[in-house]
């Protein structure tokens, strides 16, 4: 049977970075297929990940959990009969829920070992409150706690205390060992998303919400892309992710920089921003996708 694993959380928490640090490191000898949704038109991350695996399929209109749910399905399929994977991977949009992605993994056959919640750290109470985050959270059988290196150890046992909370509040029911009803989950600490290796090796059984409950929240979300024509140097570039607005929750994009020798990837939340990491085979225009 084909492993598969649920990659989850927030706007901006590190998913990607997870993906790229950890099940680049730790699933290296398998043979590993990614599906990646990203809100909006423009899918950054099937940009990113192309640099680190061959077979990335983007659903890049739409929501998987919802809306793209028969497309989804269908892709999955596809891998499996022109790929082959011994892993699947899937990691959903910021705003996604997770819970009916595991069930069409299931329908399709698939053993789900782990729906994993990438947290915030920094910027966790700054959304802990959005309903699709709760049940991001929910649904998890795993929690990683990335972005630890921003903040002190106090904050982060305010986050895991808070996490805790979340989890108890919306509780979870394993619908595959219903006699498991809580306590099985697990919570990581992280760096640029880089977890152990026992993530990956089947830490738990994937869980639902006890009640029924599937939000579209997301869909209240606005996207817009910001196209570049001309190469921008870096202090334009910084200058502009200093000037958004603050309904910018997120922004993501790949753009050319004078001086450099590749486009870079551009990650900015909540403020915050990162410059620097290469896209050494993207060859479009510069872009960032702006998320409110």
């Amino acid at each position: 049977m084909i492993s598969s694993f649920v990659i989850t959380g927030f706007l901006g928490s590190g998913k990607t970075s997870l993906i790229i640090n950890s099940v680049k490191e730790h699933l290296k000898d398998r043979k590993v297929a990614i599906i990646v949704n990203e809100f909006g038109e423009v899918g950054v991350d099937g940009e990113i990940l192309q640099n680190v695996y061959s077979e990335v399929v983007e659903l890049s209109e739409g929501c998987i959990c919802c809306k793209l749910s028969t497309e989804f399905e269908s892709s999955v399929q596809k891998l499996i009969q022109d790929y082959n994977p011994e892993v699947l991977i899937v990691e959903t949009s910021g705003t996604a829920e997770p819970f009916p992605i595991v069930f069409s993994l299931k329908t399709l056959g698939l053993f789900v070992e782990g729906v994993i919640c990438v947290v915030d750290t920094k910027n966790f109470f700054k959304y802990k409150d959005d309903e699709t985050a709760k049940y991001q959270l929910a649904t998890a059988n795993i929690v990683v706690l990335n972005k630890i290196d921003m903040v002190d150890e106090k904050h982060i046992v305010k986050v895991e205390e808070e996490v805790k909370n979340i989890k108890d509040r919306y509780k979870v029911v394993n619908l595959f060992f219903p006699e498991q009803k809580e306590g099985f989950y697990k919570i990581y600490r992280a760096v640029y998303g880089k977890v152990p290796a026992e993530v990956f090796k089947g830490t738990g059984t994937p869980v639902d919400l006890k009640e029924r409950i599937h939000i579209h929240s997301h869909e209240n979300r606005k996207g817009e892309i910001i196209h570049f024509e001309k190469e921008l140097t870096e202090e334009e570039l910084v200058n502009f992710l200093k000037s958004l607005p603050r309904e910018v929750i997120r922004a993501k994009g790949i753009v050319k920089l004078k001086d450099y020798p590749f486009p870079v990837i551009v990650h900015y939340v909540f403020g915050d921003y990162d410059i620097g990491m290469p896209a050494e085979n993207y060859k479009g225009d510069s872009f960032l996708v702006l998320i409110k």
